[in-house]
């Protein structure tokens, strides 16, 4: 048998960890998801955000080998966007449109990178509840402090409500199908979930950029947020609990386009 190139080592091993990224990605969804619709439906505890699902695994049997393989995935998502943005994996290009896609996908490799390194803190206890000052308001408050910090706040809320708008045209227009390599059988009931998550999760996103636009003009950490204080805005609303239901299977859903594109998205390094 041929050995295998250092350059075709290097593809299999980042496709590897492209597609455990996806699926780790997807786990936690499932579960924010689940968890959301769960406590909207009066079956759990309080609505929690991506932070909260990942405490939940550790309830679980073998919880802290669970979570490590988790934050090992995460590790490889963030490692996958990376490529995909430096690299331009994806073929987005150098205009306008195209280097906003890729900011976005750096900005979304520190977000997971992140939730990575709060997955590992769990497993050595060294990680407080999901409702600290980490998460979006530290960030906020991380920015303000850098020059110029409230223009970088508002700055970070215009790209995730850009990266929500992009999320939501990709799931209407169904622009995922490039990137899918899934036979016609499959998609008739697989493509409809993935529409359908992509669209909540980018509604989730352009929340979260609306609350880093307000944390920006009042100058107040407090006000940013992430998925956890959508949730929460939800239930305040009229009828409330059925827009929390709606929105948590949505998050669901993602989770499992999430999986989906671990096994059947086209992963191509550009080394």
């Amino acid at each position: 048998m041929a050995k295998q190139t250092p350059v075709r080592d290097h593809r299999d091993a980042i496709t590897l960890f492209a597609r455990m990224g996806y699926a780790a990605r997807g786990v936690v969804y499932l579960l924010v998801g689940g968890l959301a619709a769960l406590a909207a439906l009066g079956e759990g505890g309080q609505t929690e955000g991506s932070r909260g699902a990942l405490e939940s695994v550790l309830t679980a049997p073998f919880g802290k080998i669970l979570l490590a393989i988790i934050a090992l995935g995460l590790i490889g998502y963030a490692m996958w966007r990376t490529i995909q943005a430096v690299k331009d994996a994806d073929h987005h290009g150098t205009n306008a449109k195209g280097l906003a896609i890729r900011a976005g996908l750096l900005v979304s490799a520190v977000t997971h990178i992140l939730l990575a390194f709060y997955a590992a803190s769990l497993i050595f206890r060294l990680g407080s509840s999901s409702g600290d000052s980490g998460g979006s308001e530290g960030i906020v408050s991380w920015l303000l402090q850098q020059p110029f910090g409230r223009w970088l706040v508002g700055a970070v809320g215009l790209a995730i409500i850009g990266a929500g708008i992009a999320h939501g045209l990709k799931g209407l227009k169904a622009k995922f199908d490039k990137n899918f390599d899934m036979p016609r059988q499959t998609q008739r009931w697989a493509y409809p979930v993935c529409r359908f998550g992509l669209a909540i999760r980018g509604l989730v996103f352009i929340i979260v950029g609306s609350f880093f636009l307000i944390a920006a003009y009042q100058i107040s950490p407090s006000e940013a947020g992430g998925t956890e204080e959508v949730f929460s805005t939800l239930r305040s609303q009229a009828y409330g609990q059925w827009l929390l239901v709606f929105v948590a299977i949505g998050l669901f859903a993602f989770g499992a386009y999430s999986v989906l594109a671990s096994i059947y998205r086209r992963i191509n390094p550009a080394m």
